[in-house]
């Protein structure tokens, strides 16, 4: 992310519009805004945003309806801002895909903790390559095809995953050899989809060495790194369908 970090702010009320966009604009982001969900879409075809800052509630379609949309194809960081502050309507924006809350009313300056928090994790993410892309992904006899959700063992029996432990396995397989943090292995399990996915990674990973691994108390294919996260230590094919 190279100068000021763009930042859309989505939200159908003008003077929460204004504050956000004064405020962040005098902290060095360049803004723009949008009413709903339909001026949110044209601004994105248009620009390259580098965080979403989405209302809960806005007319026509709601915050987490235009969050989890966003996910089936971008990236790009969510903070939903809501007057519902209760643990289950948290828990249904974080499985739809976005990246912190903010409850109204706010303290600008916890927002923008929060947005600059956000990017952090943002940039530290490893960058797309031509494994994300990659319809079917070949590791140690086994294959993964993205088109029907399915794992197959060397021997060719299909692996039964949760969404969480698939999303997870395609985290590791498009990016082999390469330590991912627990928080970097979260966000990019958890934006590959709206499916919920469990916050506690070590229990994720231990339930996919399980299917995956010969002798799940001695991984080869999913290595612990010491106070730094998880490898997956096998090299990673494409293939066409």
């Amino acid at each position: 992310m190279e100068g000021e970090p763009h930042v859309l702010v989505v939200d159908d009320d003008r003077e929460i519009r204004d504050l956000v966009s004064r405020f962040l604009r005098k902290n060095g982001f360049r803004v723009d805004v949008a009413p709903d969900g339909r001026a949110m879409r044209e601004v994105l075809a248009k620009l390259n945003i580098d965080l979403v800052i989405l209302d809960r509630v806005l007319p026509g379609e709601d915050g987490v309806s235009l969050c989890r949309e966003l996910r089936k194809h971008s990236r790009v960081p969510v903070i939903i801002l809501t007057l519902l502050g209760s643990e289950p309507d948290r828990i249904v924006g974080f499985e739809m895909g976005a990246d912190d809350y903010v409850v109204k009313p706010f303290s600008p300056n916890e927002l923008l903790a929060r947005v600059k928090s956000v990017l952090r994790r943002a940039r530290e993410l490893p960058l797309q390559n031509d494994l994300d892309r990659a319809p079917i992904l070949r590791f140690a006899s086994w294959t993964l095809d993205r088109r029907r959700r399915r794992l197959s063992s060397p021997g060719g029996t299909a692996v039964s995953l949760t969404d969480g432990e698939y999303d997870l396995l395609v985290a590791f397989a498009t990016h082999p050899q390469m330590v991912l943090s627990r928080e970097q292995l979260l966000d990019l399990a958890r934006g590959r989809s709206a499916h919920p996915f469990d916050r506690s990674v070590d229990v994720q990973v231990g339930r996919l060495r399980k299917k995956v691994e010969t002798d799940p108390e001695k991984p080869e294919l999913i290595k612990a790194v010491r106070a730094r996260g998880y490898v997956f230590t096998p090299e990673v094919e494409m293939e066409e369908p």
